[in-house]
């Protein structure tokens, strides 16, 4: 059985859920490129893996940042056998009438524009590389099944994320790259804090919603990483058991 070679770049390394996953996977011995926009930040991640970690300091929405990125990873290793697409913003909570463009342009920069330019250089790297292939995982959101009031900018790059998912499984099946996605729902992060303290609910109230350990959801990717690239778990979602998105609305 064909299996990645254990080089893993993990971009939005520097908190929250890349963190974690960055965390896990250089625990179950896997040599970790941490991507992300302050280097100060990757650096903590770092210090808290030990292990074979590498900072590179990237700005996903900038091409040539992420060929720098992906570059050095290849010059490090020589290859790579995993992308964590991770690198996200929420963007403002708005009307959906009052959203400026330049709202809306900025989470699309960086949650569809940024997974499409690390995909496509890991994309490449995992085509050339001998042996031949690579995992991407793609940080999706229970957003993509069903959106939150007035997250319209967020939502919709969510919803592109599984259609870039889909191609790239499709695109990547002569080159052995498997492509799946994780859907996230309320793992405890900064990005979730207001969970915590009371969040909009289509009905128009505003509940304080149950959140679970981002390790939960870094285990999750772990074992998706870790398949023979002849096993791919296309779709999965991990959320906290409580939180009110089945039977949402």
């Amino acid at each position: 059985m064909n299996a990645v070679a254990k080089i893993a770049v993990v971009t939005g390394a520097g908190s929250g859920i890349g963190r974690s996953v960055a965390l896990t996977l250089a625990g179950a011995g896997w040599s970790v490129v941490l991507a992300g926009r302050r280097a100060e930040a990757l650096e903590e991640t770092a210090s808290l893996a030990g292990g074979d970690v590498l900072c590179v300091p990237t700005d996903v929405t900038s091409p040539a940042d992420v060929t720098t990125l992906f570059a050095t990873a290849r010059e490090r290793h020589g290859s790579v056998g995993l992308l964590f697409n991770n690198a996200g913003t929420s963007g403002p909570r708005a009307r959906f009438e009052d959203l400026s463009y330049e709202d809306w342009r900025a989470v699309v920069d960086v949650n569809l524009t940024g997974a499409f330019l690390c995909a496509q250089a890991a994309f490449r790297i995992m085509k050339d590389q001998s042996p031949q292939g690579g995992r991407i995982i793609n940080n999706g959101s229970i957003s993509a099944h069903a959106p939150r009031p007035n997250s319209a900018p967020y939502t919709s790059t969510k919803h592109a994320m599984t259609g870039l998912t889909k191609s790239l499984s499709l695109d990547g099946r002569a080159y052995g790259i498997a492509c799946g996605q994780i859907d996230i729902g309320n793992a405890a992060t900064e990005m979730t804090q207001r969970m915590r303290r009371g969040t909009p609910q289509a009905n128009g109230e505003v509940v304080v919603e149950p959140v679970m350990d981002a390790a939960d959801v870094a285990r999750t990717v772990l074992h998706m990483a870790e398949l023979p690239l002849e096993a791919n778990v296309q779709f999965v979602t991990v959320m906290a058991t409580g939180m009110p998105y089945i039977g949402r609305g």
